[in-house]
């Protein structure tokens, strides 16, 4: 037992939030989960929840983000290696990940859609709010059957190792392995999102012209672990999409000279690198010219896991700051019960309720997609439009989650610190704010009818809703105006809403998607927390949903 302090007592501390079941305690998700079609698995998600809960799983989340990965270019005897060093903790989150499937389980063996994205999703929700660093290559592997699905040698070849639930991190050829994991090079020094402006070069090398040897660089290779990567280089016919991997098929290591790693804000327990290809070998993936268009593929569901991860790191802030409101005492009463706080935290309750609800029916859609060319719709307007809004808030929401812990709050001892760090990486990784905006922009110029049908069914699903139909018709407006460019953030914010209002109309109580509706269609406030307009029953009936007691 520890002694005390000789002249103090410790009191008034929330303690830990550990050992919880982050499924139970989660009424939004629970209500998301059960309208996208997946109520039957409460019971399976609940044991998923209570199995990341654990404290010493926090813990092993603290330890892989405070010993970050270390680049090792040669071995002992000067040969270069290239490889990539972690903390135990880090493989231990890629094995409990990689166990679980979320890095394959919405593919079927021949390389199509199983169907599951919404109960994948739920699980990724939940997997985000302990340990986000290690997903970056959890949802690369799994997007990238989305671009090598057009290849059927190398599907064939891969998926096996790629479906595989057995983490292996040792550094051999991918075909002596029992499981691989996928990276992604794309951004260069000279054009970073102007991936056009590539200057690596992909040469042929073999008769049959499926062969290339690649010669560059890439300013940031995402997750250089990995056994493979798909790239992006210039070959004759244009820009054009590769898969490389880290050995050559006769065994020699490929020629991928990794420069250093990057010394990011947060993301700490991942590694991110800086590479040059010296004649690297690589497989041809897709028509040579078509680069951008294959390889969005991947980056279409690396998104859509951008938008469930920062929501999920928004639920951790709004759980960690209500579990320390409830146990704070501040002038006498609990500061959960203070009305500032209370109408503060259910503000900040209904933003995570609107973002879990927005990230589930998105699931939902690409779960139907295939044979529903509404929802196939939805997938293409909404993907970034959820991407860019969700994205964008989760840093100044982590932010307000942080204050409510003062400066407990603000130490790095804390969980709040890291999310603060980690939050940016999803609205900055597969495009910034104003690139998907464009992107929303590009998909409208493409396919204005679909868009407009998109519009007109969120306003059905909101129908009724403050500030819906109002709402709509701004967008409308501003999509139709020749300087659209210049407000394309405006109508991208309203969408995002507006979708979200709509889903909330779906999965959550009506109180629920009638105070998102009034506050951020209707008034249009944004996120200024603590600023709606809500009763206190309402208020705490919201708080009680963010953190079942």
């Amino acid at each position: 037992m520890a002694r005390p302090f000789e002249t103090h007592d410790i009191t008034n501390q929330s303690p830990p939030f550990v050992d919880v079941d982050l499924y139970a305690t989660d009424r939004a998700l629970g209500d998301a989960v059960a309208a996208a079609g997946h109520g039957a698995e409460a019971d399976a998600l609940s044991a998923f929840g209570r199995h990341w809960g654990r404290a010493d799983l926090a813990e092993q989340a603290r330890l892989a983000n405070e010993n970050p990965p270390k680049l090792k270019t040669f071995d002992a005897k000067g040969f270069r290696r290239d490889v990539v060093e972690f903390h135990p903790a880090y493989h231990g989150f890629m094995a409990e990940s990689m166990s679980a499937g979320l890095h394959a389980m919405t593919w079927n063996a021949d390389g199509t859609h199983a169907g599951n994205e919404a109960s994948r999703a739920a699980r990724y929700f939940m997997t985000a709010q302990v340990e986000n660093g290690h997903m970056c290559p959890i949802t690369m592997t799994r997007a990238s059957v989305g671009a090598l699905a057009i290849e059927s040698k190398l599907l064939a070849a891969w998926l096996p190792k790629i479906a595989s639930r057995h983490y292996d991190p040792s550094f051999r050829p991918w075909w002596e392995k029992s499981a691989v994991t996928i990276g992604m090079g794309m951004t260069e020094k000279q054009g970073g999102t102007d991936v056009r402006a590539n200057t690596t070069t992909a040469t042929v090398t073999a008769a049959e012209g499926d062969e290339y040897a690649i010669t560059g660089h890439k300013w940031f290779m995402s997750a250089p672990m990995c056994d493979a990567f798909l790239v992006l280089a210039q070959a004759p016919g244009g820009l054009t999409c590769f898969l490389m991997p880290r050995f050559r098929p006769d065994g020699a290591v490929n020629g991928l000279r990794f420069q250093r790693l990057k010394d990011k804000l947060g993301n700490k327990s991942n590694a991110s690198s800086e590479v040059e290809f010296v004649d690297a070998f690589a497989w041809r993936v897709g028509d040579e010219g078509r680069g951008v268009r294959t390889i969005l593929q991947m980056v279409q569901l690396t998104r859509i896991d951008c938008v469930i991860s920062s929501a999920g790191m928004m639920r951790m802030a709004l759980a960690q700051a209500v579990h320390h409101a409830r146990h704070r005492n501040v002038f006498q009463r609990r500061l959960a019960d203070q009305p500032l706080m209370r109408t503060l935290l259910a503000d900040m309750a209904l933003e995570v309720e609107g973002a879990t609800a927005l990230m589930m029916r998105l699931c939902r859609s690409v779960d139907l997609a295939p044979g529903d060319a509404a929802e196939a719709a939805r997938v293409r307007f909404l993907t970034p439009s959820a991407k860019y809004w969700v994205c964008k808030i989760a840093p100044g929401f982590t932010y307000e989650a942080m204050e409510c812990l003062g400066g407990n709050g603000y130490v790095e001892e804390g969980v709040l610190a890291r999310l603060y760090r980690e939050a940016p990486v999803n609205a900055i990784w597969e495009g910034s704010g104003n690139v998907v905006c464009l992107d929303v922009l590009r998909a409208l110029g493409r396919e204005g009818e679909a868009a407009r049908e998109v519009l007109t069914s969120l306003v059905k699903d909101a129908d009724g809703l403050p500030g819906a139909a109002e709402v709509a018709a701004d967008i409308a407006t501003l999509m139709a105006r020749p300087d659209v460019e210049s407000h394309a953030r405006r109508a991208v914010e309203g969408l995002a809403n507006l979708a979200t209002a709509a889903a909330l109309r779906g999965s959550a109580p009506e109180v629920v998607a009638e105070a998102f509706a009034k506050s951020r269609l209707r008034h249009r406030h944004g996120p200024n927390y603590g600023a709606s307009d809500l009763s206190a029953r309402e208020a705490e009936d919201l708080v009680d949903r963010a953190l079942v007691a």
